[in-house]
């Protein structure tokens, strides 16, 4: 519940700071215990904008901060 969670925030977040921005959540099955956003651009290659799985414990270290993840994505895009 606590990944759903974070990830419906993070989801939303980036929604909101780009237009027709397409979000998926978990397209292939996750690592267990671990929380990670990242950019699949157009021509296919992909960035790592957020990772957690260094951090923690406390377990709440293992996720973002949202506006966190809608900066590093402006900066992809940019």
């Amino acid at each position: 519940r606590v990944f759903g969670r974070n990830a419906a925030a993070v989801s939303e977040a980036l929604r909101g700071a780009v237009a027709h921005l397409s979000v998926e959540i978990n397209p292939q099955q996750p690592r267990r215990n671990s929380f990670e956003v990242s950019l699949v651009k157009e021509d296919g290659s992909t960035v790592e904008l957020w990772s957690g799985i260094g951090k923690g414990p406390p377990r709440k270290l293992k996720f973002p901060q949202p506006e966190a993840v809608v900066e590093a994505l402006k900066s992809s895009l940019s």
